[in-house]
């Protein structure tokens, strides 16, 4: 690409680099300069003026951007039309987002001329979400570097939230409120219902194992669950407490206890007939984001959940402390 100033006179047909205001004149940067844009120019007394032309094989950033974007997207994401050499990645459905980000690395390697900026991997997304945009930095690019920065295909899906039905069992502590246990039942069928689910059957039973385990066989046998969910009146300390305790002598199994986000540190995971089961920390009672948030959504999407992928939360895994947490993590001083 050429770029630099150039007389009004030769300036027909180039991109104007900067945008321009002379008297009543007003040209917009980007702009294809006109035999008439060039006569009002000269009008105003503009002698010279800042453009940008292309070399030999290469494309226009408008193009260029919409070839890099359209390689990128895959399942339920579309591209917006470009502007300015840039062009929106926008989700068509609610999800997870998916992005291979070894992948935008190397995108954004191939040439400081090419970009992607993109939500995190495993963001929920809504229809209309904003995920990524594609910007190409000059006005023109060489041939050889969208058709390298093309290879790059696929970086990018949103995987849907399912239509699931899920049941809930909440476990009572002697002098516990009738209003936390309403509270805990009225967050968790929020968060369900944002993952396109229904929470079908909500069960209260005394924090015993035997209790547990009744609640969850007679849960089966009543709606047969896709997912389950535990929230217990006391807090999970071990993999032999009551939730993960009842779960096994129920014929179910623990797969998973503890996870590196906070708040959310005391989740465990589980199977129990084939179907998931999420014993929920104490922290999902309130609506706040915390960690119950990323495996729910994970599960509504279909998305298997290994202790690898467990280890990759840390990494942003401290999240945003809020007032109604019982024992902050900052402790005043007295």
């Amino acid at each position: 690409m050429k770029f630099g100033y150039c007389p009004v006179d030769t300036a027909a047909g180039a991109l104007l680099a900067h945008s321009l205001k002379a008297g009543d004149l007003r040209l917009q940067k980007g702009c294809e300069l006109t035999a008439s844009d060039i006569a009002a120019l000269k009008l105003a007394g503009v002698r010279e003026v800042s453009v940008a032309r292309p070399d030999a094989g290469d494309i226009g950033e408008d193009q260029a951007a919409l070839r890099v974007a359209q390689a990128i997207a895959q399942e339920g994401l579309r591209c917006a039309a470009p502007v300015h050499g840039r062009v929106n990645l926008i989700a068509e459905l609610d999800g997870v987002l998916r992005v291979d980000a070894p992948g935008v690395i190397a995108l954004n390697q191939v040439d400081e001329a090419v970009t992607l900026a993109t939500l995190p991997d495993y963001a929920h997304v809504r229809e209309g979400t904003l995920t990524a945009t594609a910007k190409m930095i000059p006005y023109f690019i060489p041939e050889d570097v969208v058709a390298t920065a093309e290879k790059a295909s696929g970086l990018m899906s949103v995987k849907p939230f399912r239509a699931l039905r899920w049941g809930l069992v909440l476990t009572r502590v002697q002098g516990m409120k009738d209003s936390l246990l309403s509270k805990a039942e009225e967050a968790t069928r929020q968060r369900v219902e944002r993952l396109n689910g229904q929470l079908e059957q909500v069960k209260i039973c005394d924090h015993r194992e035997a209790d547990l385990m009744r609640a969850l066989r007679e849960m089966q046998a009543d709606h047969a669950p896709d997912v389950f969910l535990i929230l217990t009146g006391s807090a999970t300390s071990d993999r032999a407490d009551v939730a993960p305790a009842g779960l096994t002598q129920a014929g179910g199994q623990v797969t998973r206890f503890g996870m590196p986000v906070d708040p959310g540190n005391l989740l465990f995971l589980g199977d129990f007939k084939g179907k998931p089961v999420i014993g929920l920390p104490g922290c999902a009672r309130a609506l706040a984001l915390n960690g119950a948030d990323w495996v729910m959504e994970r599960v509504a999407a279909g998305i298997e959940l290994t202790d690898a992928d467990f280890a990759a939360m840390g990494p942003g895994g401290l999240l945003k402390d809020t007032p109604e947490r019982g024992a902050p993590r900052r402790v005043r001083k007295t």
